[in-house]
């Protein structure tokens, strides 16, 4: 908006060589101009007028400018060519003299154009952005395309919240211990800036009485009143693509599952911007993490597996808050949830682990998959999610579920064999053992051979497992040695078939 200050230096204005005798308040901004030569006439006024006067019917100068202050009067230019204007200094008004005679339609209309095309520019800025707000909506874009359009329109960082200040969406902002800091900047039910220890312009996100966040911009700027404009159209525009469909625990499931991904996919990050990033997602800073993976791809059908791995998100969440840990929790792959685990230190890994997994299963209807990676620092951690996953795969086909989680060194040969699943030279091998009962596929055979592996070659326990007789057992093993090609009781022979059988039932 046009300024008092401004007016003055317009050349319509230095031509009437102005005199400033009170410079109180000439930052103060205008709405209109008014000519009036009466005192009686400042009734008329409606606030934040400039007002041109030659004082040709006012006798007493400090009450009029007083007048006119309490009128909410913007300011006063005189054309006084004879300096009998008296002592206004204590006024509290701007208050400038022309000391040569001065057109005032000709400060007037310079003053209006000005006025107009600043209120025409300023309705053509709220057009556009409604526009472009209105079509994010329409496309369903979703809420980092637009916190990142908004951090454009700004030219400055944006951040999308949530109500526990965990960071759903950012462009270009310092996270840097972000939930510390925003905790103490106070929640407002307006656009504005709030009082705390930073200064950021924010504006709550969600319905009235349902807000689930808020839109902060942690930088200073230039103008705040064209920020809010836009940063209000922001919010609405998140609260549209709420309601339409996202929730915010989907949200934030979604960036920690993004983040996760990025930040396992080798880029070279420090562990300083590690910890910035997953900090700012809720993760408790700490000196080691335990890598954690929790498979529930038991579920028969896609529905059912991405129902069940949501419904354990929530149940991670609840007991994380119960047990005041701060963890971060994201999908590797559907029917895998990946787990950062915070402890304090290395001897309190399976103390914290135990606790964790048996408050899970107490809260869990349907029994999961554990696998554990090897703790250690944040980025080491993080890599590790890949080595828990690979437990958790292989956990189902364990013969036994002892353990309520498994590390690598916990599944022995079962582990080796899976880490080898994709070895070409290991598969040679497997089909090369079996390839007697795999051309075509004998699963009466392969199963025959399992349950014999099963018992270390035992007869007497393996009649009583297949309830078989005896003869027919011993016929049955001496057809299938003869498929086989190998005489089963040699040691050499069953560890052979039981690593080819092992590998096989795994990777086929």
């Amino acid at each position: 908006m046009l300024t008092v200050n401004e007016v003055l230096q317009l050349p319509v204005v230095q031509a009437g060589d102005p005199q400033v005798l009170c410079a109180e308040g000439l930052e103060a901004e205008l709405r209109w101009v008014h000519v009036t030569e009466s005192s009686e006439n400042t009734e008329l006024l409606l606030g934040r007028e400039l007002v041109l006067t030659t004082l040709r019917n006012v006798h007493d100068v400090p009450g009029f400018i007083t007048a006119l202050r309490t009128a909410g009067a913007s300011g006063v230019i005189i054309e006084d060519t004879t300096g009998s204007v008296p002592d206004v200094e204590d006024l509290g008004l701007p208050v400038i003299v022309l000391r040569r005679r001065t057109r005032f339609v000709a400060i007037t209309e310079v003053i209006h154009q000005l006025l107009v095309a600043q209120q025409l520019e300023a309705v053509q800025f709220s057009r556009t952005v409604h526009e472009i707000y209105t079509e994010l909506s329409l496309t369903e874009a979703d809420e980092a395309h637009i916190v990142a359009r908004t951090a454009g329109l700004l030219s400055a960082p944006v951040v999308l919240e949530d109500v526990r200040h965990r960071v759903l969406a950012h462009a270009d902002a310092h996270l840097e211990n972000w939930i510390n800091r925003s905790k103490f900047v106070g929640y407002l039910e307006h656009t504005g800036r709030a009082t705390g220890a930073e200064n950021w312009l924010q504006t709550p996100v969600g319905a009235a009485r349902r807000r689930w966040g808020r839109l902060i911009v942690p930088a200073e700027l230039a103008d705040d009143d064209r920020a809010a404009l836009i940063l209000e159209r922001a919010g609405q525009a998140l609260t549209i693509a709420r309601l339409s469909g996202r929730d915010e625990r989907e949200l934030l499931y979604q960036t920690r599952t993004a983040t996760l991904h990025e930040l396992a996919a080798g880029h070279s990050y420090s562990e300083k911007e590690l910890a910035i990033r997953t900090q700012a997602l809720g993760l408790a800073p700490a000196p080691y993490y335990v890598p954690v993976v929790i498979s529930t791809s038991a579920a028969a059908s896609a529905t059912e597996t991405q129902l069940a791995d949501r419904a354990l998100q929530e149940e991670l969440d609840q007991l994380a808050d119960s047990l005041h840990l701060g963890i971060l929790a994201g999908l590797l792959k559907p029917g895998y949830l990946s787990l950062l685990l915070p402890v304090r230190a290395r001897e309190l890994v399976d103390a914290t682990l135990q606790g964790f997994t048996r408050r899970l299963a107490e809260q869990l209807t349907a029994p999961v998959a554990i696998g554990v990676g090897p703790e250690g620092p944040l980025g080491a951690a993080i890599t590790g999610l890949e080595q828990a996953a690979q437990v958790a795969e292989i956990v189902p086909n364990l013969p036994t579920r002892a353990r309520p989680y498994y590390r690598f060194a916990d599944l022995r040969l079962r582990g080796v064999l899976s880490a080898m699943g994709s070895d070409a030279r290991m598969r040679a091998f497997a089909h090369a053992e079996l390839a007697s009962l795999l051309n075509p596929v004998d699963e009466a055979s392969l199963d025959l051979l399992e349950l014999y592996l099963v018992h270390s070659g035992n007869k007497s326990a393996l009649a009583k497992a297949g309830y078989l007789s005896r003869p027919t057992l011993y016929a049955r093993l001496a057809k299938l040695e003869a498929k086989l090609g190998v005489v089963l009781d040699s040691a050499e022979s069953r560890a052979s078939l039981q690593v080819a059988l092992l590998w096989y039932r795994m990777h086929g």
